[in-house]
């Protein structure tokens, strides 16, 4: 059984732009942002792993010589499920990311009772120590939402790391043989990001909201104002009695997810900003005291 393969409801003699094109239909699809449907997210999840798995040449290889047995004899969502709500992207890290890491199982959960040995070195073997280290470090916003390169100081050493668009606050990466030596054997840096405050953003997962200043004379009768957003410069436009505090969404403005490669929204709330009355002209404030209500 091709549990992966049927996850994206493809054939296992597809090609790469048939597994992108199936991955991107079902990603819209089930998306969490779009599909509010009870399952949807875990079948997100799932339609994600399987993709990350069938778009590397290497993981498929290995996948197409060992099938489900990869996942003790289970199917991938099966396996995913019993697997006492670990991160997908954790287990796929430890199926193809160089060892078990004292092996056994994610969670309580066991692959097939922890029985390797038909699979010789095809995944690096298995080690008595945990030969991963960690490290925590903080990022400025913009970084956080566009992705970079990001320069850290471990142990004495300049490492330099890719930061991928749309990260989150303690969001792991995983930084390939930066961690313990054992032997001819080597673990991985896992470095736990934060994002630092924005004096202009707030981010609320995908979305982005800030505050717009406009003119009262902008507020009452309206106008264009260019902006630069995250993603380019826009001109907005501000229609006739716009409100303190109202809202103008920019859709797709927002953080592309690092995963599906869908934009989020950015949303401007208006902040009318009022003249002093004294820099007034004197018939300006005398018709606006007897208007006014």
């Amino acid at each position: 059984m091709n549990s992966l393969y049927e996850t994206l409801g493809i054939s296992k003699n597809a090609s790469n732009d048939e597994i992108k094109k199936a991955y991107r239909r079902l990603a819209r699809q089930y998306h969490p942002d779009i599909n509010k449907e009870k399952g949807a997210e875990e079948k997100f999840k799932e339609i994600n792993a399987a993709y990350e798995i069938l778009s590397d040449e290497k993981k498929r290889a290995q996948y197409d010589r060992y099938g489900d047995s990869m996942f003790g004899g289970q199917s991938f969502s099966d396996f995913s499920r019993n697997s006492g709500g670990v991160d997908l992207d954790e287990i796929l890290k430890n199926l193809f990311g160089g060892g078990f890491s004292g092996g056994g199982g994610f969670g309580g959960s066991s692959f097939g009772g922890g029985n390797f040995g038909g699979f010789g070195g095809g995944f690096g073997g298995f080690s008595g120590e945990n030969l991963d280290l960690n490290a925590s470090i903080s990022i400025p916003f913009e970084i956080g939402i566009l992705g970079g390169e990001h320069s850290i100081n471990f142990n004495g050493e300049t490492i330099k790391m890719k930061i991928p668009h749309g990260i989150k606050n303690n969001d792991k990466i995983r930084i390939r043989g930066k961690g313990k030596k054992l032997g001819s054997q080597v673990g991985d840096l896992i470095v736990k990001v934060s994002l630092e405050k924005s004096e202009l953003y707030e981010r609320d997962e995908d979305d982005l909201t800030r505050k717009l200043d406009i003119s009262l004379k902008t507020a009452l009768f309206g106008g264009k104002i260019t902006l630069q957003t995250p993603k380019k410069e826009v001109s907005i436009k501000i229609p006739p009695n716009s409100k303190n505090g109202q809202k103008i969404r920019l859709k797709g403005y927002g953080v592309q997810n690092r995963k599906s490669g869908i934009f989020g929204d950015l949303y401007l709330v208006l902040n009318v900003l009022l003249p002093n009355i004294e820099d007034l002209d004197s018939k300006v404030r005398q018709i606006l005291e007897e208007k006014l209500s």
